[in-house]
C-alpha cells in the first residue's frame, strides 16, 4: 500500500492553497498539443494528459520532453473518441462509440471488459514507447476511467504494472460542488457514475486527488476568468482543476465539437488575469505527483 503524502494545502503555506491544473487532450491534434505546450512553458499549468490513440503523440512526446517543464504528464485513456490501437471487434469495430452508448452498458456490466483491458494496454504501451517512462497519472476523456467495469480493469492492469502515480477522481463532494454555483449539473452528473471508483482506488493503494472542478458549457463567449474563480471555490484539500486550452485546426474541428472555447481559455491560461485570479483567491498552483 502507498505511503499517505504530507498534505497538499500545507504544502503551499498557512495563508494560502495548492491546486493542480491539468489541460486534458494533449496530442488530441497539432493546434491544441501547440496550445498546451506554450501553457506549460508559461508555468501555468501542471498536469496534462495525452490522447496516445491520435496519430500526433510520438511528435507530442517529443515536444514535452524537449520542454522539460515543471509537469505531469498522465495517460488520457481513450474509448469514445477516434479509432483505438488495436482490433476491438465487439466493442468499437470501427471506431470507438459515443459516451452515451458507453455509460447504459456499464451500468448493465455489458461491455466487453477483455477489450476494453487489451486496448489500454496498447495505450499505456504507446505512452511509454514515446515518452520513456509510464504516466504519472491516468484519468479518462470524458471521465470514461470512473465507469463500473471499466474502473475494474483500469485498476487491476495498473496493480499487475506495479504503476506507482496518482489517479483522477473525477467526483467531487456535493457541498463543494454547489458552493461553487455554477455547472453543478455535469458535476453532479459525473460524481453519480464515479460512485464507488474512490473507495475501490484506495483500497488497492493508488493516490488519488481530493476535490475535482472545471466542467464548463463551452461557450467561447463566456467569461472564462469567472468561471475559473469558481472553480477555486471550496477547494478539497488535493484540489484537482481540468482545463482545455489549445488552437484550433482542421484536425480538431474533425475529430471534436469543442473548438473555440479551447482558444479563450488558453487566452487566460496567458493572460495576466490568470495570476490575478489565483493570487487573490490565494491559491498556487503545484503538482500533484510532488504530494502523494
Amino acid at each position: 500500500m502507498r505511503k499517505k503524502g504530507a498534505d497538499f494545502r500545507q504544502a503551499a503555506g498557512p495563508m494560502t492553497f495548492a491546486f493542480a491544473l491539468c489541460a486534458d487532450d494533449f496530442a488530441l491534434s497539432p493546434a491544441v498539443t501547440a496550445g498546451i505546450l506554450e501553457a506549460l512553458a508559461a508555468g501555468r499549468l501542471s498536469a496534462t494528459c495525452a490522447m496516445t490513440t491520435q496519430k500526433g503523440w510520438f511528435e507530442a512526446a517529443r515536444a514535452f520532453r524537449a520542454l522539460s517543464p515543471d509537469a505531469d504528464l498522465g495517460l488520457h485513456f481513450n474509448l469514445t473518441l477516434g479509432e483505438p490501437l488495436g482490433d476491438m471487434p465487439r466493442f468499437a469495430p470501427s471506431r470507438f462509440p459515443a459516451m452515451n452508448a458507453i455509460v447504459p452498458a456499464a451500468w448493465r456490466r455489458a461491455l466487453p471488459l477483455d477489450e476494453i483491458r487489451d486496448e489500454l494496454r496498447r495505450q499505456l504501451d504507446a505512452f511509454e514507447r514515446a515518452h520513456g517512462a509510464p504516466p504519472d497519472f491516468v484519468d479518462g476523456h470524458q471521465h470514461v476511467q470512473v465507469l463500473p467495469g471499466i474502473s475494474d480493469v483500469l485498476l487491476a492492469e495498473l496493480l499487475d504494472r506495479g504503476f506507482t502515480g496518482w489517479l483522477r477522481d473525477s467526483a467531487d463532494r456535493p457541498k463543494r460542488i454547489f458552493a461553487r454555483g455554477k455547472h453543478w449539473g455535469k458535476a453532479l452528473t459525473v460524481a453519480g457514475l464515479a460512485r464507488g471508483f474512490r473507495k475501490k482506488a484506495r483500497a488497492a493503494g493508488f493516490a488519488l486527488n481530493d476535490g475535482f472542478s472545471g466542467f464548463s458549457d463551452f461557450d467561447a463567449g463566456a467569461d472564462y476568468a469567472a468561471d475559473f474563480a469558481t472553480y477555486l471555490t471550496a477547494p478539497g484539500p488535493r484540489q484537482l482543476l481540468m482545463c482545455h486550452p489549445g488552437h484550433v485546426d482542421d484536425e480538431l474541428a474533425r475529430l471534436d465539437p469543442v473548438t473555440a472555447s479551447r482558444e479563450a481559455e488558453l487566452a487566460f491560461l496567458l493572460s495576466p488575469r490568470f495570476a490575478e485570479v489565483t493570487a487573490g483567491l490565494g491559491a498556487r498552483l503545484a503538482r500533484l505527483s510532488a504530494h502523494p
